[in-house]
C-alpha cells in the first residue's frame, strides 16, 4: 500500500492519522512518516483498516436491526 491509498482508507474510515494512532497505540510521528521515501507502510495496516471498515458496517447493520430483535 502506498501513502495515497493509506490516506484514502483513513478518509473512508472517517479517521484522522491521530485517531488511527490513538486506536492502535502508535506514535503519530511514526505513522506520519509511513509511505515517505524509504519508510514503507507496514503490511498489516491495509487489512486492519479494511477490517475496521467492515466492523463499522456490521455495527451499522446491527443498529438498524435492533428494533426488530428480541431481547
Amino acid at each position: 500500500m502506498d501513502r495515497k491509498e493509506f490516506n484514502n482508507l483513513l478518509k473512508i474510515a472517517n479517521l484522522s492519522k491521530k485517531d488511527f494512532c490513538d486506536i492502535i497505540g502508535l506514535n503519530y510521528a511514526t505513522v506520519n512518516t509511513w509511505g515517505s521515501s524509504n519508510i514503507n507502510i507496514p503490511l498489516w495496516v491495509k487489512s486492519w483498516l479494511e477490517n475496521y471498515l467492515k466492523a463499522k458496517d456490521f455495527d451499522n447493520v446491527l443498529e438498524i436491526l435492533k428494533p426488530y430483535t428480541k431481547k
